[in-house]
């Protein structure tokens, strides 16, 4: 999603002076989509490419939030159209990256995430998703590996020291597994990630480290 630079007043200030105006449009419905208004963010979006139909940036978020209703063929739809328009939008082929993941289209989902890298070697999500990719097939050194890039770029990855604790945990080396777990849980709870918090936790009484 864009940056969300600007407060609500400033977006709807902007648009009484120009109503043509579609990235405020668009990140306006960023916005929106944090805040939890689905609905508002939605009209934004297609607002944005009423005014706009070569926005790649609104069809990459109009495509995250129908992702996140369920509507993947909606998703898949708009993050194609985005990288028709720009083919070096490296977080379109993550996000389509992650569909594809999602829909157990490993192949589909490797080729996006290797993609998304090449153009950006600094998308840390990208590296923890595709890691973890890896992981499921087998391929724990390449997990790794990935699982530390991830956290070389951004070591505020609570995601990524979990996915890293669990894969020292099956490879039986304990000590690196509790310290990556409770990295994530400590993140976690900073970061208000009740879902990932309660999953490291029970992790970690599994392993009798709380």
């Amino acid at each position: 999603m864009g940056y969300l630079v600007l407060s609500l007043s400033d977006y709807n200030q902007a648009l009484n002076i120009n109503p043509r105006y579609a990235p405020a449009y668009n990140n306006r419905g960023n916005l929106y989509a944090v805040q939890g208004k689905p609905d508002l963010a939605l009209s934004d979006f297609n607002q944005a490419l009423n005014i706009n139909p070569r926005d790649a940036e609104a069809y990459n978020n109009r495509g995250v939030l129908y992702a996140g209703q369920g509507k993947p063929d909606r998703a898949l739809s708009d993050y194609n159209q985005a990288l028709n328009i720009n083919p070096r939008y490296a977080t379109a082929y993550y996000n389509r990256g992650s569909l594809y993941d999602d829909q157990g289209k490993p192949d589909l989902a490797l080729s996006d995430y290797n993609q998304a890298l090449n153009i950006n070697p600094r998308l840390a999500p990208a590296y923890n998703n595709r890691g973890f990719l890896y992981y499921g097939q087998g391929k724990s050194d390449l997990a790794l590996s990935d699982y530390n890039q991830a956290l070389n770029i951004n070591p505020r990855n609570a995601t990524a020291y979990y996915n890293r604790g669990v894969l020292y945990y099956y490879r039986l080396e304990r000590e690196k597994a509790i310290r990556d777990l409770r990295q994530a849980a400590e993140l976690s709870r900073q970061q208000r990630n009740a879902a990932l918090y309660e999953a490291v936790m029970e992790f970690l009484r599994k392993l009798g480290a709380v």
